[in-house]
């Protein structure tokens, strides 16, 4: 593995870190937002919870036109601005209405930085390494959440009942450094060749990569460039099938209740019986195996292939979901609960975590993998807004549709999930050792 390909790979997955961050540093705010400012359930579900992955929806719907336009590097240094203004907006907020409008632009933030990180890191790699290296996206998305929880557990209490505000604030000091280290990355290759028509800016890089490789890899673009001169328009039978792979996987990725769980962690954990302090520590926990299990994945991705990963995760969900329907439909004790939900997370962390990035990002032609990324990551923030949304109305203590027990919620997920065994079996093809180009030819065929 090159080292300039590492170097600017690790600098672009630090959009995750700030990703995974930014989504889950909310959970610690939660409960403390809801009683300052007297929110109703469906209230609290639109605008504080939900709001920030609105803001990924339109980030990742629209998060093609800048990465295609502007290119990758500008694309991903502009998130990196988004973030810092959302975490100094959020912790600094006076009312709801203003929290939530620096909560959706940090949002938008994270759904582009899902269509241009992985977007980037894919097109910079080589077949080999390209599963291993587009899944340090999805370490760092993990590892933002661990730190997140560990933020918001050593800031508890800190600024007495303005301890939220620290816990959003701080996000601005890695939002920062992000932008200084996206600014020594390169542009990517196949984005000059292919947007730029700039053969020489392109060749020079992919010496830089590989210098072995790098006048096959550009032959390559050629040919690709060449067979999708006269493409169709992005949604036409063309494109049907990667289009359909890309939406079932990121549908069944947020059908797996993992939003619902990282948001919530500790709301749920106090519904099985944990005091809060013991809620928000155990939080942490799960941070923990995610990270854990994200690095084993990464480490066989590339090993075992996509397919092999989705069949050990599903699996994981299946029987993990349906462990915890059950722990809270008996009232089983909460380290029992509490276990469950650890294999769930390392099921998610090994399967769908590790893969879905990866897999979108390989699944489209050179010429039309923003859009398609776009779409598969549309997709994903759309049914997570929708979960996150929905949730307070199904299990707040007083006014939810379950009360204190939501047992019927993740019985839901696990019968999702033996849908998700299914398109895995019969649908999904496997990718790994395969060049993007050579990847093209054969779903396109």
């Amino acid at each position: 593995m090159n080292n300039k390909t590492l170097q600017w790979s690790l600098s672009v997955a630090l959009a995750g870190f700030l990703f995974g961050f930014d989504t889950v540093v909310i959970s610690g705010a939660n409960l403390p937002i809801r009683e300052l400012w007297d929110t109703t359930p469906f209230f609290h579900g639109t605008f504080i919870m939900s709001m920030a992955l609105w803001g990924t929806v339109l980030g990742a719907l629209g998060g093609s036109w800048p990465t295609d336009r502007l290119g990758r590097k500008k694309t991903l240094f502009w998130i990196g601005v988004l973030y810092f203004v959302s975490a100094l907006g959020s912790a600094l907020a006076t009312g709801p209405y203003v929290f939530s409008f620096f909560r959706f632009i940090g949002g938008v933030g994270v759904g582009a930085s899902s269509v241009a990180a992985p977007t980037y890191i894919a097109e910079i790699t080589s077949s080999n390494n390209r599963g291993k290296l587009v899944a340090l996206y999805q370490f760092m998305i993990v590892f933002g959440i661990l730190i997140a929880y560990i933020s918001n557990f050593l800031l508890e209490g800190f600024g007495g009942i303005n301890d939220w505000r620290y816990m959003l604030g701080v996000e601005g000091i890695p939002a920062f450094i992000y932008c200084l280290f996206v600014l020594g990355v390169s542009n990517s290759p196949r984005w000059l060749y292919l947007h730029r028509h700039d053969r020489e800016g392109a060749l020079r890089i992919l010496r830089q990569i590989d210098p072995s490789t790098a006048e096959s890899r550009l032959q390559d673009m050629r040919e690709d460039l060449e067979r999708d001169a006269d493409a169709p328009a992005f949604f036409s039978n063309r494109f049907t099938k990667p289009i359909v792979l890309a939406f079932l996987l990121a549908f069944f990725n947020q059908l797996s209740g993992i939003n619902f769980i990282l948001y919530y962690a500790p709301e749920l954990l106090e519904l099985a019986g944990l005091a809060p302090k013991d809620s928000l520590f155990n939080a942490i926990s799960i941070g923990g195996i995610n990270l854990v299990f994200t690095l084993l994945g990464l480490a066989l991705i590339d090993r075992m292939g996509r397919k092999a990963l989705m069949y050990v995760g599903s699996i994981g969900y299946i029987t993990s979901l349906a462990l915890t329907a059950f722990a809270f439909y008996y009232r089983l004790s909460p380290d029992l609960l509490l276990a469950f939900i650890l294999l769930f997370i390392a099921s998610h962390a090994i399967g769908q975590g590790a893969v879905i990035w990866v897999f979108i990002s390989e699944i489209f032609p050179n010429k039309v993998r923003a859009r398609g990324q776009s779409l598969g990551c549309g997709t994903h923030w759309v049914f997570a807004a929708l979960i996150t949304l929905l949730t307070p109305v199904f299990i707040d203590r007083q006014e939810g549709v379950f009360g204190q027990n939501p047992w019927p919620v993740f019985a839901f997920f696990a019968f999702m999930m033996v849908l998700q065994l299914l398109y895995v079996h019969f649908l999904m093809p496997e990718t790994k050792g395969k060049t993007l180009e050579e990847l093209s030819k054969e779903i396109h065929a």
